[in-house]
């Protein structure tokens, strides 16, 4: 746990000053309870020879009474060295009324002490006086704790121009502190508290000597000890697994949940993950069609039952980190791969938008979705539009977006998150993707096009295109599409490169007439059809898609080299037209 990596950064004096981040709004167990982190980090580093002072955002330094005297004993000493002398040579002068310099140097002490009430920039001073007097006066060691380190030293811009006069001189102070070479010398610690180590100013956070420790969200071996301290008649090893991404508050609030069954569990972990990452960041998805249920695509729905599905279930060798999908607009890529995503019975997580407008929070929220997928069993990230949601790293990209690109690649490639993490990325301009994100041992291990449907595919999407409507001149009137040599007739009438979106406008546009009179009144309905202007930048999107396939199966069947060539040399030519 971290508390044993915070403990071993304190006794190999690797750092004297540590930021504390991540789930740290949560309970901890401690000796069969549950205790807050500062309660159960003061218990895990009790130990002889530390005085622990515990500094919280409008409150008093919190202190045992035997250790404050301890301190005061020692503040005397540094503050007048031997004070029984001095007090003693005074004596004549406090018998006439007049105050020693130790009941002076005692009265200081105290109002330090008291002034740090609500006044976090005396605290931070007084707690930094305090470290040069145990260093010099004190036998034993200081572990201070501050607590919402964000809120007294916050991020603000980024630069200190954005800070107020307070906030300024408190991160003067920690600067100073946290940078003097006798501090990171001496036997004291200091531990910062904040749910995210990009919250507080970098002038601090970035400081060379300050080492971060993260707290992660309950594993499933944490909360299965948890349950066993409940009195709930469940199988509780099986709560612990379907309670994954629980913070322990909320897993104490569900088993308080009366009759509790698989659905209320499902609805609390997703109602929770959506409150820390962000609703607006963020959605839970339930497809409600399978891969029966898409038309077509016959050789590409061969491929995911035969070689995707089995290699993003397995935990055996060769498994999958995912896979980037691309095709033109409107070639139907998030319906058939929300169908496929449907099978692989995990939760699919969709990334709506993860960026921020204020400065550091981009950052929060992508610590706050690692944290939460570091705690799932299992899970599909689905990301529509993947090029715009992850920017790239070249030096015209902004800093946010090259950190963010930066942090997305590696946590696609992080062996801890292998086979528990999942990335399926959409994208119409997969040549915008970054390279990085497309190498091999990223979504680059493979990418999948997505193509209008032709020959076969054509046909069933045509089928299914006139299922709803019937046409005179059959015999029975049956419906048109069990005819053959009537889908053969009107196939001719459809322009190439027929997306399946177009086929699902057309759908839609014959449904509502429903009944034609003859062959002649459905060609001319077809041919009323009119595509948008985009054939150009589908084209263009579609030669993409080809050139960056990782599997020669899933290529326009019998494609050579030279074909593949050719399609390098049609690109050339549509980028010379502007077409991008």
């Amino acid at each position: 746990m971290f508390h044993k990596e915070l403990i071993q950064i304190h006794n190999t004096a690797q750092s004297r000053s540590i930021i504390l981040h991540g789930n740290v709004y949560d309970l901890f167990i401690d000796k069969q309870s549950l205790s807050p982190l500062i309660p159960f980090l003061v218990n895990k580093t009790e130990t002889d020879g530390i005085i622990h002072l515990v500094y919280e955002l409008n409150g008093p330094i919190r202190i045992k009474s035997e250790d404050k005297e301890k301190l005061r004993q020692a503040w005397l000493k540094w503050r007048i060295g031997d004070y029984n002398d001095v007090y003693l040579r005074e004596l004549p002068s406090v018998v006439r009324g007049q105050k020693s310099t130790v009941d002076t140097e005692k009265d200081k002490f105290e109002k330090y002490w008291s002034d740090s009430i609500g006044n976090p920039t005396v605290a931070l001073e007084f707690l930094r006086q305090l470290t040069i007097c145990s260093r010099i006066a004190l036998k034993e060691n200081l572990f201070i704790i501050i607590e919402a380190a964000d809120m007294l030293l916050p991020a603000g811009n980024g630069d200190v121009a954005s800070l107020n006069d307070a906030q300024l001189q408190r991160v003067i102070i920690v600067n100073d502190w946290l940078g003097d070479p006798v501090f990171n010398n001496g036997h004291d610690t200091v531990v910062f508290i904040a749910e995210s180590k990009s919250l507080i100013h970098p002038r601090i956070a970035k400081l060379p000597q300050v080492l971060s420790v993260e707290v992660h969200s309950p594993s499933n071996e944490i909360r299965k000890q948890f349950l066993k301290t409940t009195e709930l008649k469940v199988d509780k090893d099986k709560l612990a697994e379907l309670t994954a991404g629980l913070s322990l508050i909320a897993l104490q609030q569900l088993t308080k949940t009366p009759n509790i069954d698989d659905e209320k569990i499902i609805a609390k972990v997703e109602e929770y993950i959506k409150s820390q990452v962000g609703e607006d960041v963020i959605e839970f998805k339930k497809p409600s069609h399978t891969l029966d249920d898409c038309v077509g695509f016959a050789n590409l729905k061969k491929f995911l039952r035969e070689e995707m599905i089995p290699r993003m279930q397995t935990k055996k060798k060769g498994m999958l980190p995912g896979a980037a999908v691309a095709g033109a607009i409107g070639s139907g890529k998030s319906f058939i791969f929300e169908a496929m995503a449907g099978e692989l019975n995990m939760p699919i997580i969709v990334l709506k938008n993860i960026r921020s407008q204020w400065f550091g929070q981009t950052d929060v929220i992508f610590e706050r979705l690692k944290r939460v997928l570091e705690a799932l069993d299992r899970v599909l990230i689905f990301v529509d539009e993947a090029d715009t949601q992850f920017g790239g790293i070249s030096s015209n990209t902004h800093e946010t977006e090259k950190r963010l690109t930066g942090k997305i690649q590696a946590m696609m490639s992080d062996p801890k998150l292998k086979g528990k993490v999942y990335w399926l990325l959409m994208t119409a301009r997969i040549h915008k993707l970054s390279p990085d994100i497309r190498r091999p041992g990223r979504v680059g291990d493979l990418i999948i096009p997505v193509l209008d449907p032709e020959g076969r595919d054509r046909k069933e999407f045509l089928k299914w295109a006139l299922e709803d409507i019937s046409c005179g001149g059959f015999p029975g009137e049956t419906t048109i599409y069990e005819t053959d040599n009537f889908i053969n007739k009107l196939l001719t009438h459809l322009p190439e490169n027929y997306s399946a979106a177009s086929f699902a406008s057309l759908k839609n546009n014959l449904a509502y007439k429903e009944k034609f009179k003859a062959m002649d009144d459905l060609v001319n309905e077809i041919k009323d059809f009119i595509q948008p202007a985009i054939k150009q930048t589908r084209r263009y999107q579609t030669l993409q898609a080809l050139m960056n396939c990782t599997r020669r199966s899933l290529l326009p069947e019998n494609t050579t080299d030279k074909e593949r060539s050719s399609w390098e040399y049609e690109l050339k030519e549509l980028e010379a037209q502007g077409i991008q």
